[in-house]
């Protein structure tokens, strides 16, 4: 597995820096518009280069990865110097419109007729640049996508070229020629270096410094985990909240000292003087192995921890232990493979394909049922769930899935190794171990982030996450994507040609639109809306309480402020990137015409809502009356107004309804309203006393008006009663049910006083046939055994 862990190891970092400097060099195109000409001769003997060893099919992945990355630099180069001339060719486009069409069927003017000639040789002119840089753009992209295909063809027909195969007897002996080559270079190496006197004295000089390197190891390999431990518990009781952080930060310590111990006897090795050349390759690789064995035993015991609350995944206690073991065993067999790689790369002797099919394959063997034991656990180690008819969650689907998956890797790769695709078995194995430490460590960080985020905002460990942290996680998984490419065999030029092709953009009509044009439109826009916030902010707070506006008013004009900064802010922002939409309008009328059809309600809700915010015929407070919902205006936006009726309910009510509909408002301009209430008396009462009382009690109310003042009507003669109203005029009518229960009260208890009787309704019941209710001759009476017999 040497190959794919070299190349997901040294691809990992590469593609990392080479996508950090893309990032700056998207940002720099900005101020490059007037870059200078490239060296098309240059260009074109590497161009030429390139093709003939395409051509011939004669150079090596590492020859071709170079012309590679030369060509890929000159194509940067040819796409900015496509944009060059840009803003003057822009104002000779705008030059030539502002002379108007050509006329038909006419002469043109010869002074119009040639200042149209002159600017369009100028425009030519300028336009030359860009266009050879255009055509050297597309022979480079050209180029680059051929040497990615022969390479990826040459990789595809190398995985499936059958090889030796390890169960072949006759292959053995090269694997032991191997080892004894590689073990007696080495031996020989120390007996050299051992019998040389440069050695031997920087032996003796560095002494001091080695012994000092190995104490420094052997203290962190001892206390280190001590120490970061204690730092842990110190921590903890100092702040008593945070718990994943610094859980997590202990952990990460507890690796990185062991680490640096590792290092520290590299270095004393090294220094010694008593190393060769293979001796030393091997040596060197023994800390990236440490480091390995280190991460992924920190990865396990993260993923899969003791304690229920902080495993990441819903598996049973025993089934996390087993985890834990297969994880970090499968580090170990993969560092052994390494190893064993190493080995068959320093040797000399022998059948080097023979020897490596050999010694892998043990690796293979042991990796295979690591993977399928762990697809194991994974697969019936999961907790039980306590409904039967809970559907299980996402996590749990896809762990099982995956634990499908590993098994199946689990068989097919070792059975590849046997037959002899050994190269077809390390692009499966590889990849998905590697695979499995990178969801590890994104499942880690997914977690950390929510316990920084709760930590930072002092919320409850127990409490839900908020949208932050899972918007911050779903990018580290996006950013994550190109780590699971390398891990599968994918190019560090591969993953830099797709940012490439990203900047690289897309038309619209006559403009290009890249990622930078994007960036810029979304700047530009966020900085138009947050300066329309600021105002708005300014008119509601600063600028509007001191007129004489009423509350109304004052919404009206903020929300209208806000209408059209974001307006105009999405009008800066597309004038910003230069984009030109006028080849879009006939489209853009079609769709106008489609959208009209199928949001014609919307649409007619958002007119009718600038119209309630111009107009002003109700306003945020005002207790209205519509569709039979009474209440008070709460909030009115663009598509709709919400009313809070009186039982405390919300109603949203289209605002076309209240621009045309019939709308009862009953406390617009002013609060003052009429409150009529109604009192019935018994036929015989004196109806002048009734009316002096009535009009007594209405006078006295205090939210009665006195001008003009109450009247009392004698309204007619009802089916029980003689029918009276009260009718006054109150300062607020926001009172009214108020106001009418203190009336019913005070007449209830006036009434009472004056014996004036309030009716109530009586009815006479008259039958029509009353014989037939009483019992005849020929019907005799039932007696008391009859009565028991029928029930």
């Amino acid at each position: 597995m040497n190959a794919r862990i070299a190349h997901f190891r040294t691809g990992f970092l590469t593609g990392l820096v080479a996508a950090f400097f893309l990032c700056l060099s998207s940002f720099g195109v900005l101020a490059q518009s007037g870059a200078e000409t490239p060296d098309y001769e240059a260009w074109t003997a590497i161009a030429d280069r390139a093709e003939d060893a395409l051509e011939g099919d004669r150079a090596s992945n590492l020859a071709l990865e170079s012309l590679r990355s030369q060509i890929a630099d000159w194509r940067e180069v040819f796409l900015v110097a496509r944009n060059a001339n840009e803003d003057r060719i822009n104002t000779l486009k705008s030059q030539i419109s502002a002379l108007g069409t050509v006329p038909e069927g006419t002469e043109e003017p010869a002074e119009i007729a040639g200042r149209r000639t002159e600017l369009n040789d100028r425009l030519n002119k300028l336009r030359a640049p860009g266009l050879a840089a255009q055509e050297a753009f597309t022979r480079a992209d050209g180029l680059i996508g051929e040497i990615d295909r022969t390479i990826s063809t040459r990789q595809t027909d190398r995985l499936l070229t059958l090889g030796p195969s390890p169960l072949n007897p006759v292959n053995w002996p090269a694997a032991l020629d191997v080892v004894r080559d590689v073990f007696r270079t080495m031996g020989n190496e120390l007996k050299t270096a051992t019998n040389s006197a440069v050695s031997r004295a920087e032996l003796q000089g560095n002494l001091p410094i080695i012994i000092l390197f190995l104490l420094l190891a052997a203290v962190l390999l001892w206390k280190g985990r001590y120490w970061v431990t204690s730092a842990g518990a110190f921590l903890r009781e100092r702040t008593r909240r945070g718990t994943g952080v610094w859980s997590f930060l202990i952990s990460v310590g507890l690796i990185l000292l062991p680490l640096l111990g590792l290092f520290l006897i590299f270095v004393a090795v090294d220094m010694t003087g008593m190393v060769g050349l293979r001796t030393g390759a091997l040596l060197g690789l023994l800390p990236d192995l440490g480091a390995l064995i280190l991460v992924a035993g920190w990865i396990c015991n993260r993923v899969f921890a003791d304690q229920g609350e902080e495993s990441l995944l819903p598996l049973k206690p025993r089934a996390r232990r087993e985890a834990r073991w297969n994880g970090v065993g499968l580090a170990v067999v993969v560092a052994v493979g390494n190893l064993l790689n190493a080995l068959t790369d320093l040797s000399t002797a022998g059948n080097s394909a023979a020897a490596s099919a050999v010694l892998q394959f043990p690796v293979f063997v042991l990796a295979g049922i690591l993977l399928f034991r762990l697809g194991q656990v994974l697969l019936k180690g999961g907790n039980p769930r306590t409904d039967e008819d809970e559907e299980p969650s996402f996590r749990a689907r896809m762990l099982r899935l995956s634990a499908r998956l590993i098994m199946i890797v689990a068989i097919g790769g070792p059975v590849l190794a046997a037959v002899g695709y050994t190269d077809a078995a390390t692009a499966v194995m590889a990849p998905t171990i590697y695979s499995l430490g990178l969801l590890g460590l994104l499942l880690i960080l997914q977690r950390f982030i929510g316990d920084l985020y709760r930590f930072i905002t002092r919320t409850d460990d127990a409490e839900t996450e908020g949208l932050i942290p899972v918007l911050i996680g779903f990018l580290l998984s996006i950013g994550f994507i190109p780590l699971f490419a390398l891990a599968w065999g994918v190019r560090d030029a591969q993953l830099t040609e797709i940012w490439t092709t990203f900047r690289e953009g897309f038309s619209i009509g006559d403009s290009r639109i890249s990622p930078t044009d994007f960036i810029t439109f979304v700047l530009v826009f966020l900085a138009g809306y947050g300066l329309t916030r600021l105002l708005q902010g300014a008119l509601r707070s600063s600028v509007l309480p001191k007129t004489n506006i009423d509350v109304g008013g004052r919404n009206a004009i903020v929300s209208g402020t806000g209408y059209v900064g974001i307006f105009l802010a999405a009008l800066v922002a597309i004038s910003s990137v230069g984009l030109d939409l006028s080849s879009l309008a006939i489209v853009a009328g079609a769709l106008s015409v489609g959208i009209g059809f199928g949001l014609q309600n919307i649409v007619s809700n958002f007119v009718s809502g600038i119209i309630l915010l111009i107009e002003r015929p109700i306003s945020e407070g005002d207790w209205i009356e519509v569709g039979g919902q009474m209440g008070y205006v709460r909030n009115i936006s663009v598509r709709s107004t919400r009313i809070e009726t009186f039982d405390r309910t919300d109603v949203i009510v289209p605002n076309a309804d209240l621009v045309s509909g019939v709308v009862t408002n009953w406390t617009r301009g002013n609060t003052v309203g009429r409150v009529i209430v109604p009192v019935g008396v018994a036929y015989g009462t004196d109806t002048k006393q009734v009316e002096a009382v009535l009009r007594e009690i209405a006078n006295a109310h205090p939210m009665v008006l006195g001008t003009p003042p109450p009247n009392v009507i004698f309204h007619g003669f009802g089916a029980d009663s003689m029918d009276f109203e009260i009718r006054a005029i109150l300062r607020d009518v926001n009172w009214m049910m108020n106001v009418k229960s203190d009336m019913n009260h005070q007449i209830a208890a006036k009434f009472k006083e004056l014996n004036i009787e309030i009716p109530f309704a009586q009815r006479d019941v008259w039958l029509r046939n009353p014989e037939v209710l009483r019992p005849t001759q020929d019907q005799p009476t039932p007696n008391d055994e009859d009565k028991d017999a029928a029930i």
